[in-house]
């Protein structure tokens, strides 16, 4: 057995013992698991259902025909099958989560508890408002708070994840130039090399043309670039602050004011905002829409494709334009603007430009991010934010010990490497992340930013101890000093410890195959 710096073991000497196959094919507590569809009985189920009595078709033909097609297992063989699948996963409840411009960061368990709560976890969406008075008041008051920490004068609260709160904002843009009677003039929107990819795709969702600014030497929007690229077209800019190479955008106030000088808006990127949130509000920068991820800054749960939340701030200059519905409070007591005629009778919102979303917004978002928020309070809203970035720049210095900084300096809340140390190793960025499988960790976001060559991108958050980043810089030194001894085909062979062996991620992500078929249809059918 093998000891890392740490003292812990690592991994057998023999290989072969590593390797030995089992008759059932799990490996101790690594439960092999197949399809349901292959373990799954196709003739009955595991409820035992007396056959319905006759009754008047009242299906107009539409019967089926067939059987349905799904697997019937008792209830210990569908748990066994569902529990055996989750502890395949990788999750923040069993490590770091090091993906940078994520902020996978703990999710407190108060934060949970409170959505649970009868009167939020039961609510429906066309309760009349009378009876949803308390969730009201949570909306409108965590929208006040996600103004004062920004400080701008609107929120819109139902955009339902980063990428729609990016169309709000974008939306309120166009409004506001329409507005203008510039609608069919300013066409053009510029976005830095460093933005978020989501920013010119919501840009051309809306309308726009894109046009690209270069980074600078320093990882930062080249300011001269962009001022040469202004003109009557420009509807506006879409600046990632901090950027996605983890950095702040030094000029970010000379950005805004150039581009309010020519006629255009300033939509900025708030995906991380965790790294200044209480230090710097981003109306004082001049930003006329940011839209704000719940789910990395207030740690409601991230991704999945369960529920997101990213509200969207407006500078006075768009707040008339924010969309329907929004939280009014008149007297104690709190109702909802749903149509754009009680918006212009309300006075706020009063060219809106309509609905984005069916209903107001994900009530389970909300009652997380203000539980998060009243419980830090303002003091320690701040504290997280310093504590993200003293946790990357811990990080940063570890590492380029034998890694290689894309970017000179300080970082932010995330730590950017490229493969300079991997150079004339035989070893790929690749080969770098499925090794890191093997050492028990998820890898950190690869091959993003796209302006840096074979990027690694780790966010390691404020909620990681010095202890879980000492182990995780302890691995991957390791990993670095065996890419650089030549240990080319350790490299190649990972991951070897995972449920799967590498796959070939390009065929299935182009040819996915997201159907089962049986292997003989014909027979499966009689």
């Amino acid at each position: 057995m093998t000891m890392n710096s740490t003292g812990r073991p690592t991994r057998s000497d023999n290989a072969a013992a590593t390797d030995a196959p089992t008759f059932t094919g799990n490996k101790a507590l690594q439960i092999e698991e197949a399809l349901i569809f292959e373990i799954g009985d196709f003739a009955g189920t595991g409820v035992d259902l007396a056959e319905p009595e006759a009754r008047e078709d009242r299906l107009g033909g539409l019967n089926r025909n067939s059987d349905i097609g799904l697997p019937g297992l008792s209830e210990p063989e569908t748990m066994r099958h569902f529990v055996r699948l989750s502890q395949k996963n990788y999750a923040i409840d069993m490590g770091p989560f090091p993906l940078g411009s994520c902020t996978m960061k703990h999710n407190p368990r108060l934060n949970e508890k409170v959505a649970r709560l009868p009167g939020f976890a039961d609510l429906h969406p066309l309760a009349p408002n009378d009876a949803v008075q308390g969730a009201l008041e949570v909306i409108d008051t965590l929208a006040f708070w996600l103004k004062e920490l920004t400080g701008m004068p609107a929120v819109a609260m139902s955009p339902k994840a980063g990428a729609h709160g990016e169309l709000c904002g974008m939306m309120a843009i166009k409004a506001a130039i329409e507005a203008r009677g510039e609608g069919d003039q300013r066409t053009r929107v510029l976005a830095p090399e460093s933005a978020h990819g989501t920013n010119p795709a919501t840009a051309v969702q809306c309308g726009f043309k894109v046009d690209g600014i270069p980074a600078d030497k320093t990882g930062r929007v080249d300011l001269e670039a962009l001022k040469a690229k202004l003109g009557d077209d420009v509807a506006g800019i879409m600046v990632t602050n901090p950027n996605t190479c983890g950095l702040f955008e030094r000029d970010i106030r000379a950005i805004a004011d150039a581009v309010h000088e020519a006629g255009g808006y300033f939509y900025c990127d708030g995906a991380n905002f965790n790294a200044i949130a209480g230090k710097v509000r981003p109306g004082d920068l001049g930003v006329d829409a940011m839209h704000i991820n719940l789910h990395k800054t207030f740690s409601t749960p991230h991704g999945g494709g369960g529920p997101g939340s990213g509200p969207t701030v407006l500078s006075e200059a768009l707040a008339a334009f924010a969309p329907i519905p929004y939280v009014v409070s008149e007297e104690g007591k709190f109702h909802l603007v749903e149509t754009r005629r009680a918006a212009k009778a309300e006075g706020d919102g009063a060219e809106s430009f309509g609905r984005l979303t069916a209903f107001h917004g994900q009530m389970g978002m909300f009652t997380r991010a203000l539980a998060y928020m009243l419980s830090h309070g303002k003091d320690g809203i701040r504290q997280a934010a310093e504590d993200a970035v003293l946790n990357a720049n811990y990080v940063q210095a570890r590492l380029k010990q034998e890694m290689t900084v894309a970017f000179d300096g300080y970082c932010m809340h995330e730590a950017l490497f490229d493969d300079r140390f991997l150079k004339n190793t035989g070893v790929e960025t690749i080969d770098f992340a499925k090794a890191m499988i093997d050492e028990g960790y998820h890898p950190m976001t690869m091959y993003f930013p796209l302006v840096v060559h074979g990027a690694m991108l780790i966010e390691p958050t404020e909620s990681e101890s010095k202890r879980e980043l000492d182990q995780f810089c302890e691995a991957l030194l390791s990993l670095s000093k065996r890419a650089k001894s030549g240990e080319i085909e350790f490299f190649q062979a990972a991951p070897v410890h995972a449920p799967r062996r590498r796959l070939d991620e390009t065929v299935a992500a182009r040819k996915p195959i997201l159907r089962w078929t049986p292997e003989n249809p014909a027979e499966a059918a009689e």
